[in-house]
């Protein structure tokens, strides 16, 4: 009787229909309540018992065999008639497509440009590979400097000329500042790289936002008032703080720190206990980096801030890790379609 189902097997192989009504005869000669594989089911029971295991075997190669034959002759067929132009039944419903959404650091990074843009700041981009002059010197970093161990770089040719992933968009605004002429008014967001080692908190890879504004009589006060804008738009909160700082290429320098409250468990934990949290850093433009790029700081005053778009966004949907952003997790994703 094995036999008798292995011949079967080979006869589904070579089967082909030119037609459905054939194709449906096939179907019903093998897979129809009276058809060839429920009589051999129905004799399994009368099968010696040392046989049953390699006759079920048969019998459900048979079935998948002819399930399987079966079903691409019907895509054959569907092809075939999809091509003329014949679809078939019209109100058999569509395949469901899956909405997606951005991700959290795209979501972020478009919310700080609308805020911005809506005062009058365009966006400036340029290349993640930058030359030594770019990234460092032009922004009084000039080689040796001790502030440039504060970003441990990564450098990818040497020689004739020291060529690196950027470190902060700040190399965008130097630019900007050689191919325009005040009044500027541009923020810098992009991806930038440093040798940091990976944790909850930091990543080797992460993106940031860098703003700034250079005109005639521009003050500390301009500055402040910018960032207080800044916070009240994106976090609905406008009590902020400065703290001196040092950064090379601004001179005063500031942190700034946002008062998010001490109303949850939350909120305690981000802050510390202080109520007081650090978003980002700011100053006013030095000298120095403005003669560098031609324009005449006796003349023009401007001021620069530059924030993580990571951090930002951990604040905004209290993500705990800064990893989940690059491990490409759909559960992790699929969080943000709402925010659309």
């Amino acid at each position: 009787m094995i036999d008798q189902i292995k011949s079967h097997i080979e006869t589904v192989k070579k089967f082909n229909a030119s037609s459905e009504k054939e194709l449906e005869e096939f179907r019903i000669s093998y897979l129809g309540k009276k058809g060839i594989l429920n009589d051999f089911f129905s004799k399994f029971k009368t099968v010696p018992n040392e046989q049953k295991k390699d006759f079920g075997k048969a019998i459900n190669e048979l079935k998948q065999e002819a399930s399987s034959k079966i079903e691409g002759l019907k895509a054959a067929f569907k092809n075939q008639q999809e091509e003329k132009g014949i679809y078939g039944d019209l109100t058999k419903p569509g395949e469901q497509i899956e909405i997606g959404s951005r991700h959290p650091i795209s979501l972020v990074k478009n919310q700080i440009i609308e805020v911005f843009s809506n005062i009058g700041f365009n966006v400036s981009e340029g290349p993640e590979i930058e030359d030594d002059w770019h990234n460092f010197s032009a922004l009084n970093l000039p080689e040796y400097h001790p502030a440039r161990d504060m970003q441990d770089t990564f450098f990818i040719q040497t020689d004739p000329k020291d060529i690196l992933l950027r470190t902060h968009t700040s190399s965008v605004q130097v630019r900007y500042m050689e191919n325009n002429t005040p009044p500027i008014r541009t923020i810098s967001p992009g991806r930038v790289f440093r040798n940091e080692d990976i944790s909850s908190r930091s990543h080797c890879i992460f993106h940031q936002v860098e703003g700034l504004y250079i005109d005639k009589n521009v003050s500390f006060k301009d500055l402040k008032q910018t960032l207080m804008y800044f916070t009240e738009q994106l976090f609905g909160k406008s009590k902020i703080r400065l703290r001196p700082s040092y950064f090379p290429f601004t001179e005063p320098s500031a942190e700034v720190d946002i008062y998010w409250g001490l109303e949850t468990e939350t909120d305690y934990r981000i802050t510390k206990g202080t109520g007081w949290l650090e978003i980002m850093g700011c100053g006013m433009v030095d000298p120095n980096v403005l003669k560098n790029v031609n324009i005449d700081p006796n003349e023009y005053s401007g001021f620069a801030f530059g924030m993580g778009i990571e951090r930002i966004a951990m604040l905004l949907y209290q993500i705990e890790d800064i990893r989940m952003f690059y491990e490409n997790d759909i559960r992790f994703l699929k969080q943000f379609k709402s925010v659309l």
